[in-house]
């Protein structure tokens, strides 16, 4: 497998007039099937690592590849246009298309529930949120540039509240293979409002692969009463298995894992395929997620996928969220950023210090 570069070199060393020769941000249209007419952009790293944002669901990204190879996993919905029906009860699932970042909130992160007379679906609305985009900047050689970003603005409002503001902004270096999520909300209501965030990465075939992946973390567990057989009995629970028959329809285990923090105050996680030699690694401030989930959904028949999952809240509702002590608000003109980085690797060196973390 031919090395990932690190670094471009100086535009006075490249014989490139244009950069997009090596890489930069393209912006379309999707014209057929169920996501017809949703705005999407196309970022190519230059380093082996591209990837599709979507920006009609949220600036979300769905397809995700490294050196050709799909780091993430697509359910059979495909990317679908935003609908608000799709925000009640379990309808989400309805437009889940996987993909590599799916992001849940702002106001609940988790199962469907009813509070003061308000029903909240599944996993919040922003998935289901138009974006408005404030800048795409592509790197440029002949200023020394090699950053490229897009940055836009979605919101969450209602008459008489909750409106809520987020300003996401993804980018990337050009001969890198990193993405950096840079997500700030802002309060814009006269009233405080909750406030739950959780970055769903979700992984797939040929990064997870029966016998020869695994996830990459550490931490004390607390998982769901559901899943304790799996993470409670098992020596591998990390590790990825044979498609699993009690897995069909909607079977899966989940657990939260409250991973330590490195000197810089950075956590580490990530999912290698030792097969393969490939990985992602995902870093975030531990200050701007206060845990760590690891959903794993080993189906047969292509339903093979699994998530990690830094949240600021839980994934079984704001009541669960209220008596766990887990219940953020924002107060009107308050803002909190959340970070993370998601980088793709080949290196042995690199995917040896997240095999380390299994030890």
């Amino acid at each position: 497998m031919a090395k990932t570069a690190r670094k471009t070199q100086s535009s006075t060393d490249v014989p490139v007039m244009n950069p997009a020769q090596l890489g930069g941000i393209e912006t379309s249209v999707l014209d057929n099937g169920p996501g017809k007419g949703v705005r999407i952009a196309w970022i190519n790293t230059g380093a082996g690592l591209r990837y599709k944002v979507v920006i009609d669901r949220g600036l979300d990204i769905a397809d995700a590849e490294f050196l050709g190879q799909s780091l993430t996993w697509h359910s059979y919905t495909g990317v679908t246009a935003p609908s608000h029906s799709y925000n009640h009860d379990l309808e989400w699932l309805r437009g889940f298309y996987g993909g590599l970042l799916v992001s849940c909130g702002p106001l609940n992160t988790g199962g469907p529930f009813v509070e003061d007379g308000a029903a909240f679906g599944l996993h919040g609305t922003h998935s289901h949120s138009r974006a408005t985009v404030e800048s795409i900047i592509n790197p440029d050689l002949a200023r020394q540039r090699l950053e490229m970003s897009i940055t836009a603005i979605i919101r969450t409002a209602r008459v008489f509240g909750p409106n809520v503001e987020l300003r996401r902004t993804i980018s990337s270096t050009l001969g890198e293979p990193t993405i950096r999520v840079h997500d700030e909300f802002l309060n814009r209501d006269n009233r405080p409002v909750a406030h739950a965030w959780l970055l769903h990465i979700n992984f797939g075939y040929p990064l997870l692969e029966p016998g020869a992946s695994t996830y990459c973390y550490r931490g004390k567990l607390t998982y769901r009463s559901d899943s304790e057989d799996w993470f409670g009995k098992r020596e591998d629970f990390r590790a990825a298995p044979a498609p699993q028959e009690n897995h069909r329809g909607r079977g899966e285990v989940f657990t939260y894992i409250a991973p330590p923090a490195d000197a810089k105050g950075l956590v580490t996680a990530g999912v290698v395929n030792r097969k393969r030699g490939f990985g992602v690694r995902i870093e975030y401030p531990a200050k701007d997620f206060a845990r760590l989930g690891n959903w794993q959904h080993w189906g047969p028949c292509g339903s093979y996928t699994g998530a990690l999952e830094p949240m600021t809240a839980g994934v079984e509702g704001r009541p669960s969220d209220r008596q766990r002590g887990w219940y953020a608000e924002l107060q009107p003109g308050e803002s909190v950023v959340h970070r993370c980085t998601i980088t793709a690797t080949n290196a042995p060196r690199e995917l040896d210090q997240l095999l380390k973390l299994n030890r």
